[in-house]
């Protein structure tokens, strides 16, 4: 028969190791852009993908976002918004609603994403780390 020591020590690390994935789930991800976007911080990052900063350096900015429910999309809000899904899509379903503004264009495939943002002024988005690319405008990691 197991002891409640032993118990609470298994059911201890359970939580730990759980932890521990969901910690490493939300890394992987680097957000990129296009060269007229020469630097980007995490704070002013989390502004423009909730509406709230519309340039940087006065280069108008155009976010693309992953299609959602995606995996990248999922650690992407949970690394540099510190949101859930749900909670973002009310978030601009309220902004919608209140003539604050759309979110950010999605786009299903990175290479869409990559090809975007490298042709597109002022344009940034995000990417599983995997499939980062020689020459890419790596902003944010």
């Amino acid at each position: 028969m197991l002891s409640k020591h032993r118990i609470q020590s298994f059911v201890l690390s359970l939580a730990l190791a759980a932890t521990a994935l969901d910690l490493g789930a939300a890394e992987g991800v680097v957000v990129i852009g296009h060269p007229s976007i020469k630097r980007l911080d995490a704070p002013t990052l989390a502004r423009i993908y909730t509406g709230r900063v519309i340039e940087v350096d006065g280069v108008p900015v155009t976010a693309i976002n992953a299609n959602a429910g995606s995996d990248v999309r999922i650690r992407f809000l949970q690394l540099f918004l510190n949101q859930d899904e749900d909670k973002y899509i009310a978030y601009w379903t309220v902004r919608r609603y209140i003539g604050k503004g759309a979110s950010p264009r999605e786009m299903s495939k990175s290479s869409d994403v990559i090809r975007f943002v490298t042709s597109t002024p002022g344009a940034i988005g995000y990417i599983d780390a995997s499939e980062v690319q020689p020459g890419l405008n790596v902003l944010l990691r």
